[in-house]
């Protein structure tokens, strides 16, 4: 059953105009609207408690504290996290990533002759801090290769992990180029019987799906707040107490310490060892506004709602001729196409002069693209706004584009 329009209205964005037209916002892969909830959540730590955390003992800090840890608290719930103190908070989802990647290569556990293995679905941020910590430490970096659906050779897989001394698979969930949802189910348990370590980037996933970390079995899970409705600038790196507690501090400063002396610094407990510094108060307590909202829909709703729409989306664009669909059928959050003859920024720019925001470029997917042969799609993404009637102006729009253009 499709949401109700009126949720629209929970998002002031989308009842503008832009340029004379109505807003068809399909960008949500790059960055998720903030609803109502979440924007009064920003503006009550502002107005009413503004103050630094775990530091001081007026009124203004205690509560800015409370509200800051309740944040935490409320993302250890929604992912179904065993204790709040695996929750880290971070500047998003890159930053998770490199947190581990550094904290790996400080500790000595990856060496030469290890092996990491990523996939060919990457997102830039699960390419490049391994890269480095190869680059660093003597390991190699494998490719798990797909398949012309955009889908992961599992056979490949199987090899590389009956071939390799593999330390580390670091996999998205959800592609964020193809929409192609990888078989976790599968992946992590083969991982994890070869003796590795298991990293999900669930910046996709995050809004479409429910995670519950316990029952996935992996040993870290990163996302970004601004992709399930809260603001920039805030994620979590969720990682098991046991594995947290044996790396070694990523970054030094305030908050991270229990004494310091100029001979020596001994370093907190779980979470704090990883939070040096001021954090990012407002956001962490946005992000759990973002989590209550979403949660009063009900996951199981909003994935029903956007499968519907991803799946109109995909039958509507190959009525048009010329159009080429990237990724498996069975997929999430989001859709991309190129059109014959037309350059996929050109093709986004006039949808954008019809009011319909869509991403074109190599998503910072750059060798995904390359396996498929072009330098970049254009990208439709969808979330719960979005309704029946913005998946008509999509195709509309291509459609116009498209006799435009040739």
């Amino acid at each position: 059953m499709p949401l109700q329009e009126s949720i629209r209205h929970d998002f002031p964005i989308l009842d503008q105009s832009i340029q004379g037209r109505p807003l068809v916002y399909l960008d949500n892969a790059a960055t998720t609207q903030k609803p109502v909830a979440v924007l009064e959540a920003s503006a009550r730590y502002y107005r009413q408690i503004n103050a630094n955390i775990h530091r001081g003992t007026h009124y203004l800090a205690r509560a800015a504290t409370e509200a800051h840890e309740h944040a935490r608290k409320r993302v250890a719930k929604a992912i179904n996290s065993s204790s709040p103190d695996e929750v880290i908070f971070t500047p998003g989802t890159t930053a998770g990533i490199n947190l581990v990647a550094d904290t790996f290569a400080l500790s000595g556990e990856i060496t030469k002759g290890d092996s990491i293995v990523i996939s060919a679905l990457e997102h830039h941020s699960n390419i490049v801090p391994w890269q480095m910590l190869c680059e660093r430490t003597g390991a190699t970096l494998e490719v798990i290769p797909c398949n012309d659906e955009g889908v992961l050779d599992q056979d490949a897989y199987t090899k590389i992990l009956e071939d390799k001394k593999v330390k580390l698979l670091a996999l998205t969930w959800i592609s964020n180029a193809f929409g192609t949802l990888n078989p976790l189910a599968d992946m992590i348990p083969a991982a994890k019987q070869a003796g590795a370590l298991v990293l999900i980037d669930a910046a996709q996933a995050i809004a479409h799906t429910h995670v519950d970390v316990q029952q996935m079995g992996a040993d870290f899970l990163v996302f970004s707040g601004h992709k399930i409705y809260a603001p920039t600038g805030i994620g979590v790196l969720w990682g098991r107490a046991k594995v947290l507690d044996r790396l070694p501090p990523w970054q030094g400063g305030g908050e991270m310490i229990k004494e310091v002396t100029f001979e020596k610094t001994t370093y907190n407990e779980l979470p704090f060892k990883y939070e040096a510094g001021t954090p990012n108060i407002e956001g962490a307590i946005a992000l759990a506004a973002a989590f209550d909202y979403v949660e009063a829909i009900g996951m199981e709703a909003i994935h029903e709602h956007e499968s519907m729409l991803i799946a109109d989306a995909a039958e509507a664009l190959q009525s048009i001729k010329g159009i080429r669909i990237y990724g498996p059928a069975d997929r999430s959050g989001s859709l991309s196409f190129n059109l014959e003859g037309v350059h996929h920024y050109d093709l986004g720019t006039l949808m954008d002069q019809m009011g319909v925001a869509v991403r074109t470029g190599h998503h910072c997917c750059q060798p995904l693209m390359a396996r498929f042969g072009t330098t970049g799609t254009v990208r439709a993404s969808f979330a719960l706004y979005n309704t029946s009637t913005e998946v008509g102006a999509l195709a509309e729009a291509i459609q116009k584009a498209a006799m435009m253009l040739r």
